[in-house]
């Protein structure tokens, strides 16, 4: 069985880190944020986090235009998507990567507290930090990993950085053993992963939970739905119990990071054979292929 940490993503510690704060980039030790931040004060923000391969970012766009969305919902003033984009990349420069993740974070900024009014916020707080990363080992894929179901969490549908609910999922997962936490929603309902969305098969159908039950719009999740109607495998979005889950052939997860994972086993139950299925690794497959394709070598001009 998968435990926890099994698996270390391979990445390097580099001496050197370049932040984007603010309209500059400054040395990681120097980059700070005011303890009057909304972001720290009341996880008033958004983020999302990327995935760059040769260079190239994938998939940039329905990334920038997911949280451009999640902004306007709360009226959070950001920057162009082609703006942010640039930073993007110009963090990627600044590092001096070409395999990495990135994280962008926007909060509404420093103003006064206890007012609860946004006016108080001038301007936004704009964070850029990113590090080297080539993915994780291929025994992860070839293996798959545990996991755990739990209970009445509160979802989001977009990347806040009040992610509290989700960190004390993944807690959870810890003290049990295993690698995930799929989370319920209010109603009992099947969710999402603590970082992840969730796909099963059964009877070459694959299921996922519906963005209504409250789960994040993953960008993952979406290219997967598009590769599996390309690849003429029908598919289910709707409402489950996690009996579902449970009796389902294969299983698996999905993220930015980890693109496409096996989950084989939940609350100790093996799930169909216990190892990755064919549907899972057909799914993979494709995903890598469409990543190849569009992201071809970048060159990068280092500083």
């Amino acid at each position: 069985m998968t435990r926890p940490g099994a698996y270390a993503a391979r990445w390097e510690v580099k001496v050197e880190m370049w932040v984007y704060l603010n309209n500059r980039f400054l040395q990681k030790a120097s980059a700070s944020v005011s303890v009057f931040d909304w972001g720290f004060l009341y996880g008033d923000g958004l983020f999302e986090t990327v995935r760059a391969y040769n260079g190239k970012i994938f998939l940039v766009s329905r990334h920038l235009d997911r949280l451009s969305g999640a902004a306007d919902l709360l009226e959070l003033r950001v920057p162009t998507t082609k703006r942010l984009e640039y930073l993007l990349y110009e963090t990627l420069r600044r590092n001096r990567l070409s395999d990495a993740i990135l994280r962008l974070t926007i909060t509404r900024g420093e103003g006064l507290w206890g007012a609860l009014d946004p006016v108080v916020c001038k301007k936004p707080t704009i964070v850029i930090f990113a590090r080297h990363f080539e993915g994780y080992p291929d025994k992860l894929y070839q293996r798959g990993i545990t996991g755990t179901i739990v209970a009445a969490r509160q979802n989001g549908s977009f990347k806040s950085t009040s992610f509290q609910s989700h960190v004390l999922a993944k807690q959870e997962a810890i003290r049990k053993g295993v690698s995930e936490a799929i989370l319920l929603n209010a109603k009992g309902y099947l969710a999402e992963g603590s970082a992840s969305n969730l796909f099963w098969v059964k009877g070459g159908t694959l299921y996922t939970p519906a963005l209504e039950t409250g789960i994040l719009a993953g960008v993952t999740r979406h290219l997967v739905l598009e590769l599996a109607k390309a690849m003429k495998i029908p598919v289910k979005e709707g409402w489950y119990r996690q009996e579902t889950l449970l009796n389902a052939e294969e299983a698996f997860l999905t993220n930015t990071g980890f693109e496409l994972v096996s989950l084989i086993v939940v609350d100790q139950k093996k799930l169909g054979m216990g190892r990755p299925g064919p549907i899972t690794k057909r799914l993979h497959r494709a995903f890598q292929k469409r990543c190849s394709k569009e992201c071809t070598v970048v060159p990068i001009n280092f500083p």
